[in-house]
């Protein structure tokens, strides 16, 4: 199967963002409280910082192997397609989040929706774009 540079990329991106979060909730979560703790904080800074390590690493990577990066209407059509069905989830994701800080206490529920929310908007847009270059679109 041979990948573009766009499509090595948006695999990349996907692939940490579910190991580097995928890290991070399952150190947070269990045993919360109603309140971020700053153990929380720096787990979540930790996280961050190896996400975009990998990310910058894995780039320089794609970029010395496939010196391809042309860019055409086609990848700039996929990209706003992914863009406008990760922003699908992402507004649910703030009503969701905005519903939980009204029934809950303290801001853990309130953070943690959120960042589940964006989280999942970049995994549904990097996702709808890996199909859609699968697809032919």
């Amino acid at each position: 199967m041979n990948l573009s540079f766009q499509e090595k990329s948006l695999a990349l991106m996907f692939v940490s963002l579910i190991a580097g979060f995928g890290f991070y909730f399952a150190m947070a979560l269990p045993g919360a409280g109603p309140h971020v703790m700053p153990h929380q904080v720096v787990l979540f800074v930790v996280a961050v910082v190896l996400l975009v390590i990998v990310q910058l690493a894995g780039h320089i990577v794609i970029a010395i192997v496939d010196r391809r990066t042309q860019t055409d209407e086609r990848d700039r059509l996929i990209a706003l397609k992914g863009a406008r069905n990760g922003s699908y989830v992402l507004a649910t994701g703030v009503f969701l989040a905005l519903c939980a800080a009204l029934v809950t206490e303290g801001n853990f529920v309130f953070m943690h929706v959120l960042l589940g929310a964006w989280v999942a908007a970049q995994l549904v847009e990097y996702g709808s774009q890996l199909f859609l270059y699968r697809r032919g679109a």
